[in-house]
Order: structure tokens, then C-alpha cells, then sequence
């Protein structure tokens, strides 16, 4: 759906995660409250071991082979492209891996268009594949449909997304999946018109959403979307189920009865989450990575998150 120039597009899982109190966390000070209410205490997120993480992660990848249809755990050249492209991703957006934690990783290439699971870990240890699945990103030469932007893009809760009514446009098509199905929004980015033959941007809201499972999600796998990544259902209950990029917002949930009501209730966040949708290109050379800042030199100050990988 197109708005004044901006683009918007629209089962119990068995084996619980190893218990919080294995993990360590850093301690995390009191946020600032009004006078008359209780300090606000923001739970520190879980920082595993690198064995305990490798151990998780291998839950997770079996769990999603046994529930998510249309689930690969890739070759190992595949594995390898992967885990190469999300750390010069990452390098190129100055983004800090400062615990173990799961990276959402999208070939928005052509001939690719898959998604793959990334545990990353802090400093030179080696980062490893859990698998994924078929995706669709933005499509070129239909109008008003954008190519999706790479980039690294983190869930924070300074939006929050919602769930899928369940409604059916003009077409009979459900746009962002049955009722239910969670929608991540990644904020406002800067897209190319994929109708355009000067690259022209625009705005887009870029989303992680469903689409519909009667007569779209069958073509996952190739450009389809106004720009957002679209994700088979059964990946959807997936990721809302372990939170797989809910790290944010489970510390949200604590404090904001709004994060609680959108996450579900049952609902068993792994130790590893993220927060991060990694979107590369493995048909384009790699990002340029920004050069180290000299002693001495004055820094600038760093922007918002939310305008990583814009």
C-alpha cells in the first residue's frame, strides 16, 4: 500500500530452553521514574557461554526442522556465504555484537531470496548457521514496488508492531498472513523505486510479516513483495514463539503492559535472541566498511539505531 509517497507493506513448540539462570547478565541500573511511581527496573538480557549458545543453537535448529516446513540447513558453501556476508554487513552499519545472539539474515539477491539464522559472537569467535527457509523481497519493474534495502535493521521498542487481521484486500488476498500472524516493523527506510529506471528512493515501513497461505506463500523464493521480507507462516509461529528477535522486547514486556499483550503468552523466549533483520545482496560486491578513526580525531556522534542501515 502506497501513502502520500511512502510505501507500507503490508503450534506448541516442544523442549523448553535451558532455565535464565544458567546465563549471566550484566547488572542494569534503574531507569528514571516519576516521583510518585516505583523505579523502573530493566532486565538485563542473557549472555550465554559460547558452549551454551552453540548448545541452543542446535536445539533451535532441530526444533525448527521438525516444525517449519520448507526448512534447509544449506550446503556448506551456502553456510559459509551466509555467516561471510552478515559480518560485512554488520561491519559495514558499525554495529557491536556484544553478546551470543541470533542474527535474521535475508539474500535479497534474485537467484537466492532465503533466509538464514546467524548465531554471532562477540570478537573473532566463529559465527555459525542455524538454517532457513525461502523468502520473498521487493520486486522491480511493478509500480509503487520497492527493492528491499540492505542494511542492518534492529527491532527496538521504540515501535511496536503488531499482529495480522486477517483481512482480505480487493483481491480476495491476506495481505500479511491469516489472523495472528506477528508483524516485526523495522521502522521508515530509504528504498529504491524498483519501477524506476534512475534508482530513484523512497520511504518505505519495512516489515518481517506472513503472506497469504492460500495463494502466495507457495511462490516464497522469489522477488514478490512492496519491499518487505515475507516469511513462511510456520516461520512466523517460529520466531514469535522463541522470540527469536524479541530481545528488546521482552525487556519491554517488564515494564509495558503494550510489549506484553503482542508478544504470546506462552511464548518461550530463547537465551540468544536477537534483535536484528540483516539484509545483504550476494549478487553485489560487499559493503564498504567504514576505516578505523585516527587517535586524536574528533568522533561524531554516533545516530539513532533506528537509522541503521537507512
Amino acid at each position: 500500500m502506497t501513502l502520500a509517497g511512502w510505501s507500507v507493506c503490508g503450534a506448541a513448540l516442544a523442549d523448553p530452553p535451558a532455565s535464565p539462570a544458567a546465563f549471566t547478565a550484566p547488572v542494569t541500573a534503574p531507569v528514571t521514574a516519576p516521583e510518585d511511581s516505583a523505579p523502573v527496573i530493566i532486565p538485563p538480557l542473557p549472555v550465554a557461554t559460547e558452549s551454551q549458545a552453540r548448545a541452543e543453537a542446535a536445539r533451535l535448529a532441530h526444533e525448527m526442522a521438525r516444525s517449519v516446513p520448507r526448512y534447509t540447513a544449506y550446503t556448506p558453501a551456502v553456510r559459509e556465504r551466509f555467516v561471510a556476508l552478515a559480518r560485512q554487513q554488520v561491519a559495514a552499519a558499525q554495529v557491536v555484537i556484544d553478546r551470543p545472539q541470533i542474527l535474521m539474515v535475508v539474500d535479497r539477491n534474485p537467484r537466492i531470496q532465503a533466509l538464514c539464522f546467524v548465531l554471532a559472537f562477540p570478537g573473532d569467535v566463529p559465527w555459525e548457521t542455524l538454517g532457513g527457509t525461502p523468502v520473498s523481497t521487493g520486486q522491480s519493474g511493478r509500480k509503487f514496488y520497492y527493492i528491499t534495502p540492505t542494511g542492518v535493521f534492529p527491532n527496538t521498542p521504540d515501535r511496536l508492531g503488531y499482529r495480522a487481521e486477517g483481512t482480505k484486500n480487493e483481491n480476495g488476498i491476506r495481505g500479511i498472513g491469516a489472523k495472528g500472524m506477528r508483524v516485526w516493523d523495522m521502522g521508515w527506510q530509504k528504498a529504491v523505486k524498483g519501477w524506476r529506471p534512475d534508482h530513484e528512493t523512497g520511504d518505505i515501513r519495512l516489515e518481517i510479516h506472513a503472506t497469504d497461505p492460500d495463494f502466495l506463500e507457495r511462490r516464497l523464493g522469489r522477488p514478490a513483495s512492496e519491499g518487505c521480507v515475507r516469511i513462511p507462516a510456520a516461520m512466523n509461529r517460529f520466531m514469535d514463539h522463541y522470540g527469536l528477535l524479541d530481545a528488546q522486547y521482552e525487556r519491554a514486556a517488564s515494564y509495558d503492559g503494550r510489549f506484553r499483550a503482542l508478544l504470546p503468552k506462552d511464548r518461550k523466549p530463547s537465551p540468544i535472541a536477537g534483535d536484528s533483520l540483516v539484509v545483504v545482496d550476494s549478487a553485489l560486491p560487499p559493503p564498504v566498511v567504514p576505516l578505523p578513526v585516527a587517535s586524536g580525531t574528533q568522533v561524531p556522534e554516533r545516530p539513532d539505531i533506528t537509522n541503521r542501515g537507512s
